[in-house]
């Protein structure tokens, strides 16, 4: 790109804006600098001698007639080119010395190669230097090898040659912003995706922890009010076990949206995303609020990787969950995480045992099962729920785990790490 100095950047703001403007200056000075030519005449030792000749009535014509085609040059260079070819080419054959109208055609070649494509360049510009530079050897009183003539060739071939330079710049400092472009626009919708991405993701991680720690809210509340009157050292454990559950939801919603802080917030959270190593401690709020879980797992010192790991753990978390809500108060779980090969398989039972459940999860339901289709898919697994034969539900979720080296990880036995409460 050009830098050109400030005082300059107006002025061609404004020309650009005003191209006739600009074609009619630049025609006035192509016929002054024509019209001062025609006074000079090559002299001995290479001088010029000027006012030793006057030029032609027709040669003022001729000048006029070419400047005054520069004018339309932006809108039909081919024309324009034509016009003056045709006007140097009479001035070369009818007056002898001629004027050098040939300049009006030199600038109307120069735009003819700097606004078209370069074939048409270089035909166009390949016959005007013939046509001009056989019509000055030609005729005349002087040799053909005359400087005048070559001139005509060089200063032809020169205007050819410029204007296809200020073409090709053009069009490549047009592809480099036409790429800044692109990429600036591919970068803010890299930007806006990644956006949705994050809420989604909080929005997923919110809806999960709401949903489980409201729920053994609700559940222990209910328990306190009913034990009340009659036990009340069982009422007060209940109420125990809302504060524990209430702390650890506004625990994990500061996390959640401390995620939404800046990155220089000393406030934000540091804390590792739960993961099945705390399982154990998400399985006893569930048995505290009365639901019997059991729970079975291959290699339980063999942690799976972070992404699969929160997976896991969310799953379990909103699936129980679920058993919770609609499944009644006598309802039984089982929980196992197993590792096939490159896959780890988690399956979350329940035999609807309850004896008020509520309506029961269907597989286009609510956000819990759309939050854990979304979790899974991202890992590029499979999710299926769905009732089971006999009564209850199930719901069973694949995750691809690999290796560090990229192989898969060997399975070993099944380890019952838990049991009824």
């Amino acid at each position: 790109m050009t830098i050109l100095p400030t005082g300059l950047v107006r002025p061609r703001r404004w020309l650009r804006g005003h191209p006739l403007i600009f074609d009619g200056a630049l025609a006035a000075v192509v016929f002054t600098c024509m019209l001062c030519a025609s006074f000079a005449e090559p002299g001995p030792g290479h001088r010029l001698v000027i006012g030793s000749r006057t030029p032609e009535p027709s040669s003022v014509v001729l000048m006029v007639l070419a400047a005054g085609a520069l004018v339309l040059r932006r809108r039909r260079p081919v024309a324009v080119l034509a016009v003056t070819g045709v006007l140097s080419t009479a001035e070369f054959l009818f007056v002898d010395p001629p004027a050098p109208v040939v300049v009006s055609a030199v600038v109307a070649l120069f735009t003819v190669a700097a606004s078209t494509d370069r074939p048409t360049t270089w035909r166009l510009g390949l016959l005007t230097m013939a046509v001009l530079t056989v019509a000055a050897m030609a005729v005349g009183t002087a040799p053909w090898y005359s400087q005048q003539n070559v001139g005509v060739l060089a200063w032809t071939g020169l205007a050819g040659a410029a204007g296809d330079a200020v073409r090709s710049r053009r069009a490549f400092i047009d592809a480099i912003r036409e790429r800044a472009e692109r990429a600036e626009r591919t970068r803010e919708e890299e930007a806006r995706r990644r956006v949705a991405e994050e809420r989604l993701r909080i929005a997923r991680d919110l809806h999960d922890v709401v949903a489980h720690h409201i729920a053994l809210v609700n559940v222990q509340a209910g328990v306190a009010a009913h034990v009340m009157d009659k036990r009340p050292d069982q009422a007060k454990e209940a109420l125990a076990h809302v504060r524990e559950a209430s702390r650890s939801a506004l625990d994990e919603l500061r996390a959640t949206v401390g995620l939404l802080r800046q990155s220089g917030d000393p406030e934000a959270p540091t804390e590792p995303a739960p993961g099945l190593a705390v399982l154990g401690a998400l399985l006893d709020t569930f048995r505290n609020a009365g639901l019997p879980v059991e729970v079975a797992c291959t290699d339980p010192d063999s942690p799976l990787p972070a992404a699969a790991d929160l997976a896991a753990y969310r799953i379990i978390q909103e699936a129980l969950t679920n058993v919770r809500k609609h499944a009644g108060s006598g309802a039984k779980a089982e929980v196992s995480v197993v590792r096939v090969g490159a896959t780890a398989e988690i399956t979350v039972l329940d035999d609807g045992g309850g004896a008020d459940p509520g309506p029961a999860p269907t597989g286009g339901g609510g956000h819990g099962l759309i939050g854990m289709r979304e979790r899974v898919t991202a890992l590029g697994g499979t999710l299926t729920a769905g009732p089971r034969y006999g009564g209850g539900f199930r719901i069973h979720a694949i995750l691809p785990v690999t290796s560090r080296t990229g192989a898969p990880e060997a399975t070993g036995g099944a380890a019952t790490t838990g049991g009824s409460a």
